[in-house]
């Protein structure tokens, strides 16, 4: 066989010269190349041409750095070249096991046979269209094989980058997370720093091993890849959309330490003793490793799929995969939006009322107004409201969970109040003067209760009810804020989509809102049904603990009981007999009580009149010269309106009675005239009124009685005693006319001047206070009541009105 020519610069063989003559190509110019056969657009499009930094086209193998291919270029630096070629710049083409020059893979035999050069065209001097042909061939199998090559780099790739971030994640969590808490800095927001590095590493961990263990499989490791990615993917979105959420906190955090000297050099001190290697100057290093990390699986998947063939079975799948992965990278961007419009709008509720007023201006009251004119539009029913009946069902069902745990607040507060006021007085201190019996056993156990249970009791609910129910209510105001700004942001987006139809086009403002309620509204969508049965599962978890912490009080109280039980006489009786203890007890205790009660109503004496000050001195001449000395009544007890028409009134008040029922006929509740309102007031609470009774008392002070017989008078008497006779008390008042009058109606009356009147009603049938009907010498009549004046009699020597 004749030496064979090289392929690539179409030298001799060996650094043989190439022969004279017509089949030989011309001799080029330094530094020009050979022009190529004239090729179709298409092929030339089709043909990738040589790598001009001389890289080998044929794919290298990683182990040993063998050719896979036969063929070397001649400027390569791959170590199969031959150094007897040197001087002619051109490599030798590699042998066959069998000796022969071949051009063809040593590992497929189809390929090298379809490589092969023929025996003919090595024995004569190739012409230019035979060497065409033959450079043709080599050009049309390089792409292939150069594709293979970036296929397998770029699998490399993947699972090397792979390894290299579960490597630096441990690192972070593992060594500088630890060293960190080790330090035990208060300053420190490590759970702010690191968010959910922990399952982002457990996750990475189990899709690693994944990776490795596909890395062995050949031909079906593109398609265990592609499976892997559709297995991870919702794990992935999970746990790096938490993270990426609280990415832009956990940098915040990082430039406010790095303005604290003392806490910035504990982290420079933890990064030089944990990773001195990666010469990290902050955590901010390693904090965005899981940002990058999960943003670059749709390159490392696209370079894949750029490298395999259309018509290669795991082609689809890997398209499959990349699109996964790309909608991982769009859903966590979605959530990140919905966080910040989440977080954005809850801050207003905490701004004072100045910078409530700061914040209006004509913008703002524009845009109130236009949605409070949209608004009273759909309750009109002027234009139609935009109806959502997912939403609708999930804010129905909010709004049901925050009524239920604002009243649960309430309750929770009122009981907590109750058992406050319980725990105050302590009447087990007080000295009983009984040394033995129940009494003393008693007093034990109020003791025990009111020093160790009721405490332990109070404390256990403020801790596992209480400050949960507290913590629940404050998770509702963000959503509550939420549903709020989305009926806001609804009345815009009705009011712009309206303005777009008409008009076909809106403002970038305009379309920023459209967005903000399209936002708003999917968050709710999206997290209410979640955040609604999270808080149902609180809800009943806090009645729960509720409910167990009364039935262990009520099982303590009962064994503290049952052990001073023990001690009682009763004791050890069976439960018929000790009932019937019980009810021998109880009848002959109220025998006792009924007794007491004759005994107490058959000696007591009648209670004492309650003086009376100035003031009501004169309402009582008030109501007496209204209503008669015979209508008077005193309060025996504080009164205290309970309902609409009732009257508060205090103990020894003196009020005149108008109707000694109410509207509906019940004679318990009397209409009374508390000398300017009146009302209704309880009739047990009263008791006629008589000046006598206080007449009585100044009396006996002007007789100069003693001690003693005043004490006697006071004293438990027998009924049959004496009592002292006193004159009768009458009243020291009267009404005459002040003026004379002439009657001008059958209806009136005729009045001289100082002629004394009875008066009857200060009022005429209308309810007019200008008309009084007053009777004279048996006549009756209306008079003007400014005619009228009260004028004082002459009072027996040493009687006075009461004090």
């Amino acid at each position: 066989m004749s030496p064979s020519r090289c392929r690539c610069c179409g030298g001799g063989a060996r650094g043989q010269p190439v022969p004279a003559g017509p089949a030989a190509s011309p001799p080029r110019p330094p530094g020009v190349r050979r022009a190529r056969p004239a090729q179709p657009d298409s092929e030339r499009r089709r043909r990738p041409r040589p790598d001009p930094r001389g890289r080998a086209l044929a794919g290298i193998s990683p182990a040993g750095g063998q050719p896979l291919l036969g063929i070397i270029p001649c400027s390569g630096s791959s170590p199969a070249r031959d150094p007897r070629a040197r001087s002619s710049g051109c490599a030798v083409p590699a042998r066959s096991s069998g000796g022969a020059a071949g051009h063809g893979d040593l590992r497929n035999p189809a390929r090298s046979a379809a490589l092969q050069v023929p025996a003919e065209m090595a024995s004569a001097e190739p012409g230019p269209e035979a060497a065409a042909e033959a450079e043709e061939a080599v050009y049309e199998e390089m792409p292939g094989d150069r594709m293979e090559l970036s296929q397998r780099l770029a699998v490399e790739e993947l699972i090397s980058t792979e390894a290299s971030y579960v490597h630096n994640m441990q690192l972070c969590v593992c060594d500088i997370r630890a060293h960190l808490q080790d330090k035990q800095l208060p300053e420190l927001d490590l759970e702010g720093l690191f968010s959910n590095t922990d399952d982002i590493l457990h996750v990475s961990r189990r899709f690693l091993k994944g990776l490795e263990a596909v890395d062995s499989q050949g031909q079906e490791q593109l398609l265990c890849i592609s499976t892997l990615f559709q297995e991870f993917k919702e794990e992935m979105e999970a746990v790096y959309k938490v993270y990426c959420a609280s990415y832009d906190h956990a940098l915040q955090l990082v430039e406010s330490y790095r303005r604290d000297p003392r806490l910035q050099e504990e982290i420079l001190d933890t990064l030089n003793a944990t990773v001195p290697h990666t010469g990290a100057s902050d955590l901010s290093f390693f904090l965005v490793m899981p940002v990058q990390r999960v943003t670059k699986y749709p390159l490392l998947l696209g370079k894949i799929l750029e490298n395999t063939p259309s018509s290669a079975s795991a082609h689809s799948a890997l398209e499959a995969a990349a699109r996964a992965m790309a909608q991982v990278n769009a859903n966590i961007n979605e959530y990140k939006r919905r966080r910040e419009v989440a977080t954005k709008y809850p801050r207003p509720s905490t701004l004072t009322l100045r910078a409530r007023l700061a914040r209006l201006n004509t913008h703002s009251i524009a845009k109130k107004t236009t949605r409070l004119s949209r608004l009273l539009m759909h309750e009109a029913g002027i234009v139609a409201k935009t109806e959502d009946k997912e939403y609708d069902d999930l804010e129905e069902k909010f709004q049901c969970v925050a009524s239920s745990v604002a009243t649960l607040k309430e309750n929770m507060a009122s009981y907590l109040g109750h058992l406050e006021a319980f725990l105050l007085p302590t009447p087990h201190l007080c000295e009983l003067q009984m040394e033995q019996g129940p009494a003393q056993q008693h007093r034990r156990l109020s003791r025990l209760l009111q020093s160790s249970v009721f405490p332990e009791f109070k404390q256990r609910v403020d801790r596992l009810v209480w400050q949960p129910l507290c913590s629940l209510s404050d998770m509702l105001e963000g959503p509550q804020q939420l549903v709020k700004k989305r009926l806001d942001k609804l009345l815009d987006y009705e009011e712009i989509q309206e303005r777009k139809s008409e008009m076909g086009s809106v403002s970038y403002d305009e379309e920023a809102a459209m967005n903000t309620y399209l936002a708003i509204n999917d968050l709710l969508v999206a997290e209410l049904p979640q955040f609604n049965q999270v808080a149902v599962q609180l809800l009943g978890q806090i009645l729960r603990s509720f409910s167990a912490l009364q039935l262990d009080l009520a099982a303590q109280v009962l064994h503290h009981a049952e052990k001073e039980l023990e001690q009682l006489p009763h004791g050890h009786m069976a439960l018929p007999s000790f009932w019937k203890v019980v009810e021998d007890s109880l009848q002959q205790s109220g025998a006792q009580l009924r007794a007491f009660c004759q005994a107490f109503e058959t000696v007591a004496p009648s209670p004492g009149t309650q003086p009376l000050t100035p003031a009501e001195e004169r309402k009582v001449l008030s109501l007496v010269s209204k209503h008669g000395p015979d209508k008077l009544y005193q309060v025996t007890s504080n009164i205290s309106g309970s309902r609409e028409l009732d009257l508060t009134l205090l103990r020894g008040q003196i009020v005149a009675l108008l109707q000694s029922s109410d509207t509906k006929g019940n004679t318990s509740r009397w209409l009374v005239d508390a000398g300017g309102p009146r009302g209704f007031v309880p009739a047990a609470k009263l008791r006629p009124y008589s000046p006598e009774q206080v007449q009585q008392q100044s009396v006996m002070q002007l007789l100069g009685l003693d001690s003693d017989t005043e004490r006697r008078r006071h004293s438990y008497a027998s009924p049959e005693a004496p009592r002292p006779q006193v004159a009768t008390f009458t009243p020291t008042f009267q009404v005459v006319a002040g003026f004379s009058f002439a009657a001008r109606s059958p209806q009136e009356l005729s009045l001289q001047a100082g002629q004394p009147v009875l008066l009857l009603e200060p009022h005429d049938k209308k309810g007019s206070t200008e008309w009084s009907l007053v009777e004279v010498n048996g006549q009756r009549g209306y008079v003007p009541s400014s005619y009228l004046v009260t004028v004082p009699v002459q009072q027996p020597a040493g009687w006075s009105l009461p004090v």
